[in-house]
């Protein structure tokens, strides 16, 4: 095993020569093999050790046996204590999911602060066909049973080649001392099950299962990239992105032979789930809307409009005078002039004299009303959105700005009349976007 490591180094890995390097060392089997291996290798390297306090007497004892290995072979050691359940209860996830976010929010803290190149973990072939199958019952596509890669951003995994009986053998050769996690002997969570229950039962059925399993992950993997060369050579023909927002062609994407085949390979890193809603907005009326945990999908006549959700406040913002600095959520800047040039979307110019400070800064809502300069009358927001055919995103990124609760301005759209300066030579008062 030291060979085949020793070569990946070279190869695969040969990035991290030179490089300080964080180990995440759990006092595991796996993770006493990855230790042992880099420090003999000679790579620059200290070592960041979670206690998640979940096992009591026993996560301690971890601890403390992972301190005196570091002191007796003089290893600089990281370590963080957790109270994750509080955290798994305050951000309503399971344990599980709990502990791997404060693991990995301390790491990338370390490597910031610490000044490491790249964190590496001890996941191994094992755990490879473990998330495979976790992923294959939840109904993934084709990157979800890719599995695990070895390189993610800073996160490096040296040892997903090596099956679990490679680990133990070699550490027993080694004289390696590590600690068993009684948890791991419980099958109440869906890994330790698929550990504990079904992969045996399928190394019964066929003995080369592991090695042949890893031979249809690289399988899987060059399909994959053939899969999103394809996509890639169509998204250029239906996508456009303009201000960071996708406009999807819905007649072009329906030229293709499966329209709903790309949706998902373009939309499946934005975290969408609910595929049946996301396939029926190609046919849905305009305004229909599916939502993940960060963006929108929205039906927009001929288009579907990809964006991120906009978690700017919609609280009401203040202007005490006009010498108030407002950068955001929009940058808005006013000045004195002595003359009126042609009104734009853009700037306009009012009767300063008119304004009653401190002006308000606010979205639009259900019953607002305006006076729309170059028009007779008043008309409701409502009625001037529809007639200027905006979207719902343009909507709900429209701000207003407000005098004694009155519509200054549609911002970026049009200026409310009853504020247009007739005499134009004095207190004229120059507002620009």
């Amino acid at each position: 095993m030291n060979t085949k490591f020793n070569h990946l180094l070279n190869t695969t890995f040969s990035f991290l020569k030179e490089k300080k390097i964080l180990l995440a060392v759990s006092g595991g089997v796996d993770s006493m093999v990855l230790l042992d291996l880099i420090a003999k290798s000679g790579l620059h390297f200290a070592i960041a050790h979670c206690n998640f306090q979940l096992r009591g007497d026993e996560s301690d004892s971890e601890t403390a046996f992972l301190e005196n290995h570091c002191k007796v072979n003089n290893y600089k050691l990281f370590t963080r204590f957790f109270d994750t359940v509080l955290y798994s209860k305050v951000h309503k996830v399971s344990i599980q999911i709990a502990a791997r976010e404060l693991r990995y929010s301390w790491f990338n803290l370390l490597l910031e602060q610490e000044n490491f190149d790249y964190v590496l973990t001890a996941h191994h072939l094992n755990d490879q066909l473990e998330t495979f199958l976790i992923n294959l019952s939840r109904g993934t596509g084709l990157e979800g049973l890719k599995g695990i890669p070895n390189v993610n951003n800073k996160t490096v995994r040296p040892l997903l080649n090596f099956s679990r009986t490679e680990i133990e053998s070699y550490a027993t050769a080694a004289n390696l001392e590590w600690k068993e996690d009684s948890s791991n002997k419980s099958n109440k969570y869906l890994r330790n099950a698929l550990r504990l229950d079904v992969i045996p039962e399928l190394e019964k059925i066929n003995p080369n299962f592991l090695s042949q399993f890893q031979l249809s992950l690289e399988h899987l993997k060059s399909a994959s990239n053939l899969v999103k060369q394809a996509a890639d050579m169509v998204f250029d023909k239906v996508v456009k992105i303009e201000n960071e927002t996708w406009h999807i062609s819905i007649s072009h994407l329906n030229k293709q032979n499966n329209p709903n085949d790309y949706l998902f390979q373009w939309l499946s890193p934005f975290g969408f789930t609910a595929w049946t809603d996301v396939y029926s907005l190609l046919n849905s009326q305009s305004g229909k809307q599916v939502h993940s945990t960060t963006h929108t999908l929205l039906k927009n006549r001929t288009e579907l409009l990809l964006y991120k959700q906009n978690n700017t406040t919609d609280s009401e913002i203040e202007i005490q005078n006009k010498d108030f600095s407002l950068s955001e959520p929009i940058k808005i800047t006013f000045c004195n002039t002595g003359y009126t040039d042609v009104q734009s979307n853009t700037c306009i110019f009012v009767d300063e004299s008119l304004l009653k400070f401190p002006l308000k800064l606010r979205k639009w809502q259900q019953g607002d009303y305006f006076y729309p300069f170059g028009m007779k009358g008043k008309k409701k927001l409502s009625k001037y959105f529809k007639d200027e055919k905006l979207s719902v995103l343009d909507k709900e990124n429209t701000w207003l700005l407000c005098s004694n609760n009155e519509i200054v301005w549609v911002v970026n759209y049009r200026q409310d009349r009853r504020f247009v300066n007739e005499i134009k030579e004095k207190n004229t008062l120059k507002i620009t976007l």
